[in-house]
């Protein structure tokens, strides 16, 4: 039986993606893993790759191949449909793992720890083609994220976990819609089912490059992205959560509407603080009177503009 699926995602990742799955090979596990490769249309040569990878290896590859780009999050949803292991471990493929025994170390846990749904380690963040001192989340994270916390905002990176397939082989059709953000909406699903662990240390790389699907956005564009994969994620879920998804809502972009004013960002600090109280939390995990202060700061900054 298998017990770990590792499900890499890729388009257009020619430079990439052959250190990606060596990664995934290089595991060192008392189970079987098997590997799947969800590749989308890609026209740099990604397929041709990929394809011969399996071909060399047809008894540890599967492939699953567009006809045409579907620039959609099917290219995930099919690969955990097909997925036979208890557990999954999502790579994109502009990323690897640096630690061989990444996937044996997360399956343990989490075959000792059923409260919870999945289990992160940190990442390396990695830029023209050298890793840098950056880790993709910080150090203060805390060792366990609930429900309500996740909604708050995305501290983990893709290749850092592995995640419960139970809570997501069947994600439902709107879940194709939400791309590029393709983790996010997942771990929100397995955090109704249990905890979210976080593992300080990193284990993987974590590419930030041009031909990124979300890095490379605006930060006024990931603002207003954000807002609307959250205010979508609370309808999708019937509203069954909705206090929880206002709270988060709001808390995350007053955070960022102090990050952004700390950074002499009056402007997007102003679009955080709008996008904060048309979230609906204000007066939960954010004080009216912390609020207020901040709006005021936001005056000044406007008028020294």
């Amino acid at each position: 039986m298998t017990l770990v699926t590792v499900l890499i995602v890729t388009y257009n990742h020619v430079g990439f993606i052959a250190a990606a799955i060596d990664s995934a090979f290089a595991q060192k596990t008392h189970f079987d893993v098997e590997i799947i490769i969800s590749e989308d249309a890609s026209t740099d040569g990604t397929r041709a790759i990929v394809e011969d990878y399996a071909a060399r290896f047809p008894s540890r590859i599967r492939l699953m191949l567009s006809e045409t780009n579907l620039r959609s999050n099917e290219t995930v949803a099919r690969g955990l449909r097909a997925a036979r292991g208890e557990f999954v471990a999502l790579l994109d493929g502009d990323d690897c793992w640096t630690a061989t025994d990444k996937l044996q170390r997360q399956a343990d846990f989490l075959l000792n720890n059923p409260d919870c749904a999945a289990h992160f380690f940190n990442a390396r963040i990695i830029r023209g083609g050298a890793p840098t001192e950056g880790l993709w989340t910080p150090q203060t994270q805390a060792r366990r994220v609930d429900l309500a916390q996740i909604w708050h905002g995305n501290p983990y990176a893709t290749a850092a976990g592995m995640l419960r397939l139970a809570p997501i082989r069947d994600v439902p059709s709107w879940y194709h819609g939400f791309f590029p953000r393709t983790d996010w909406p997942l771990y929100i699903l397995c955090a109704i089912s249990g905890l979210l662990a976080f593992d300080p240390e990193p284990v993987a790389l974590y590419r930030l490059h041009e031909g990124g699907m979300f890095s490379p956005q605006s930060e006024a564009s990931k603002l207003d992205s954000t807002f609307a994969f959250l205010t979508s994620m609370d309808q999708r879920l019937g509203g069954q959560y909705h206090d929880m998804a206002r709270a988060g809502c709001s808390g995350l972009f007053y955070d960022w509407a102090e990050d952004y004013l700390s950074k002499g960002q009056p402007q997007l600090s102003r679009q955080a603080y709008a996008f904060a109280l048309r979230g609906g939390g204000v007066g939960q995990t954010v004080r009216w009177g912390a609020f207020g202060r901040l709006g005021l700061r936001l005056a000044k900054a406007s008028v020294l503009q």
